[in-house]
């Protein structure tokens, strides 16, 4: 009886590329996706690597389930058409637990054989897994990071009474020396003041006031008539006795630094 032994071949591995950047402000140094399908399409060429499939996206990582083509490549991964991903860095795929998850479990089912990036391989073993894993979640770390610096620096804006986003009518957002301010506008601003003043001492409607706007030549920053509900959500806003509430409905009240247009009794 023969025993000697029978060499088995590896299974072939079917490569999909996927390069992937968003819009945001983290993403913005992040290789362009020209880039990324060059640098990857060069490396399989000289590892002798047969990419099967291309595919491009230019969504967030950060929630899982937003990317369109990176959830059809799972699905096409679990249906065997593909058994491999190339792809320029890990976080080019996760940057979220859930589909970092989805991943791994991919491989433990034995339907992805492989992850490679440009400086990395990962397949099917502990140790790998696991190194992937660590740096998947070092990227949901910076952004998680990123996501409470940015918050933190709304804050301390609103503190020092800036109102994050744009000023209603009535005021300017101003960029001066790289220090942002609101300041009155000049032409808006006086209308504004006496609109209020007509509701608190004249008891002025709002379609009476609508009216009395547009024979002053009010308008919208699109240089449109203001509407009638523009008016009432004007007449509402506390922003323009000094206060203002950030965000809306959160209950966090700060004072403006900027120059109130009326007074709290006017508001009413």
């Amino acid at each position: 009886m023969d025993t000697t032994p029978v060499d088995r071949e590896a299974p072939k591995i079917e490569y999909c590329l996927y390069a992937r950047k968003s819009s945001e402000d983290d993403e913005r140094q992040a290789m362009s996706i020209d880039s990324q399908v060059k640098e990857m399409t060069d490396l399989a060429t000289k590892d002798g690597i047969v990419i099967k499939e291309v595919r491009e996206e230019s969504h967030s990582a950060k929630e899982s389930g937003q990317r369109p083509v990176f959830a059809q490549l799972l699905n096409d991964i679990r249906n065997g058409r593909f058994t491999g991903i190339l792809t320029w860095a890990p976080d080019r795929l996760s940057r979220n637990a859930g589909d970092l998850g989805m991943l791994v479990d991919l491989m433990d089912q034995g339907k992805l054989l492989q992850i490679r990036t440009y400086s990395q391989i990962f397949s099917d073993n502990p140790n790998e897994k696991f190194l992937l894993m660590i740096l998947c979640s070092q990227a949901k770390l910076e952004n998680d990071q990123k996501g409470l610096n940015v918050k933190r620096g709304i804050r301390a804006k609103c503190e020092m009474g800036f109102r994050p986003g744009m000023a209603p009518l009535g005021y300017f957002n101003r960029a001066f020396n790289g220090i942002k301010d609101i300041i009155i506008d000049p032409d808006r601003g006086p209308i504004v003041t006496k609109a209020f003043q007509k509701v608190a001492d004249e008891g002025t409607s709002g379609r009476t006031l609508k009216k009395w706007l547009v024979e002053k030549g009010f308008t919208n920053r699109s240089g449109k008539p203001i509407s009638l509900s523009q008016i009432y959500l004007m007449l509402k806003n506390p922003f323009y006795y000094g206060e203002f509430e950030y965000p809306v409905g959160s209950g966090s009240w700060y004072k403006g630094s900027y120059k109130p247009l009326i007074t709290k009794n006017v508001f009413g």
